[in-house]
């Protein structure tokens, strides 16, 4: 497969993201506060100084169900790791049609995406395209720094021998840019947006870089980072939790209204 920079994927995230900002405009569930704030662009150094107040956002009880049931369920599939690994690296077709996501899912591409998006808003004068990628960058920020903490503090070794192998970034990043998608548009959006995110998950499963268990976690590193820079953004948010079924594990989703 060709290799194409990072920044054409930064591009072209960019592009499919400002394509969505403008169904924000119909977005009449939203709060008013929200809708108030979508009216003034946001400031360059805002990307940054409303980062303390999104990390104290975190440890609300919605992100810790979320995480929660995250953690779980990376626990529950642990055991089978390597033989999972194992089988999606070894078949070609798979790794063929998952090819995309490892570009499409680094941390640059997606941190890249969002910045376009923000600074195309800016410069277009579109204040809602602005908020939706400032929320997108702060929640690459987020999320980056939860990972790569995470990541030196257990260094697990990837199946491919290299370092870092939990929780996945790639995870992590792709799932934060859905959350935020989630959030500012609702599920419309954001079931195609978590479908990407989950194709550029197993990706990692394929490439031989990741084990089950970094990308569920790294999953919902992303999907907590999102939300918490996205608080007020959503009508409906959403509970996961773990569910043993027999032979296995399962996940349920339960509607605990708007935050």
């Amino acid at each position: 497969m060709p290799l194409v920079p990072r920044s054409v994927h930064g591009l072209a995230l960019a592009s499919l993201l400002f394509a969505v900002a403008p169904v924000s405009a119909q977005n009449t569930t939203a709060p008013v506060a929200a809708k108030e704030a979508e009216t003034k662009t946001p400031s360059f150094a805002s990307l940054f100084t409303r980062l303390p107040a999104d990390l104290r956002r975190l440890p609300t009880r919605a992100n810790a169900r979320w995480l929660g049931g995250a953690g779980a369920l990376a626990l529950a599939v642990h055991p089978g790791d390597q033989s999972v690994t194992h089988h999606a690296s070894g078949s070609l077709g798979l790794e063929e049609a998952l090819d995309s996501g490892e570009p499409l899912g680094d941390g640059l591409v997606q941190a890249g995406g969002a910045l376009g998006t923000y600074l195309v808003g800016r410069f277009a004068h579109r204040p809602d395209v602005a908020t939706v990628g400032a929320d997108l960058v702060r929640a690459q920020i987020v999320g980056a720094g939860i990972t790569w903490g995470i990541k030196v503090a257990t260094n697990r070794q990837r199946p491919d021998g290299s370092r870092y192998s939990f929780p996945s970034g790639h995870s992590a990043s792709s799932f934060a840019t859905a959350a935020v998608l989630e959030r500012h548009f609702g599920w419309k959006v954001g079931l195609p947006a978590y479908g990407l995110a989950s194709y550029v998950a197993v990706s990692r499963l394929s490439e031989n870089k990741h084990y089950l268990s970094d990308v569920i976690f790294g999953a919902g590193i992303g999907i907590v980072s999102g939300r918490a820079v996205t608080v007020g953004r959503g009508a409906q948010t959403f509970a996961m939790s773990p569910t043993v079924v027999r032979g296995g594990v399962g996940l349920t989703l339960t509607r605990i209204g708007a935050q």
